[in-house]
């Protein structure tokens, strides 16, 4: 439970009342967005107040007359899914920032530039974010935001989802232990134990994954793993 010195007005407004609840901010956000959150764990007081900064709890009876209920739990979650949350000017630009930093982190790991099969590094999805003029709405999931995102950028840069099959044969000093950190990579469409205790296996990963996936195979096996780049011809995704 969020302490009351963290905590932020979550508030709705039925008729002529407002209904108010001083909640986590960042849980708040989450459950609104649709995460699975006990809303007990998001209250920093089980009580609706129609002024939470006087701390004047709303009468139960006008609770029930509008929820038809005076559970606050069951209320909380009225309030949080249908009314606004009220962030502060701090909370709302750190809000922002970070889901502007897992979104470019999203793109850059998964998508490439199709003309050189290269990740676009971090810096550059950001730039053409800026010239898209693209808004991060914190109330959004990620991958809402990474689908508007792409949209956005396209015209400004080639740029598209795109899958690598990659062969990789282990070595059998090391592949015992790079079994389970290789095929948690990606997806295994290929794995086989040679009699001479080597592994071979197919793995497919995103495309802008490459370079971390090699340097995964070559701290394991200490640059002793062969890898082979597969060309297919699978569709790839926007």
């Amino acid at each position: 439970m969020v302490s009351l010195d963290d905590a932020v007005t979550a508030h709705i407004k039925k008729g002529s009342k407002e209904f108010e609840i001083l909640v986590d901010p960042e849980l708040a956000l989450a459950y609104k967005r649709g995460d699975e959150i006990n809303i007990a764990d998001i209250l920093a007081v089980e009580s609706v107040f129609e002024n939470a900064s006087r701390g004047d709890k709303i009468a139960d009876s006008d609770l029930v007359s509008t929820f038809q209920t005076d559970d606050v739990l069951q209320i909380a979650a009225v309030i949080l899914k249908d009314g606004e949350i009220q962030l502060t000017k701090e909370q709302r630009k750190r809000f922002l920032e970070e889901k502007r930093k897992q979104v470019v982190t999203f793109i850059s790991q998964n998508a490439v530039n199709p003309q050189t099969m290269a990740p676009h590094p971090p810096q550059r999805i950001e730039i053409a974010m800026e010239e898209a003029k693209v808004n991060i709405d914190p109330m959004k999931s990620v991958d809402e935001l990474v689908q508007i995102t792409m949209k956005a950028i396209r015209p400004l840069i080639p740029i598209r989802f795109e899958e690598v099959s990659v062969a990789v044969r282990i070595p059998p000093l090391y592949a015992p232990k790079a079994f389970g950190d290789v095929s948690a990579f990606g997806k295994m469409l290929k794995n086989e134990w040679q009699s001479d205790g080597s592994w071979i296996a197919v793995i497919r990963i995103p495309a802008g994954m490459q370079t971390d996936f090699y340097a995964l195979l070559n701290h394991i096996t200490k640059g002793e793993a062969e890898t082979k780049l597969i060309k297919d011809e699978s569709p790839s995704k926007d």
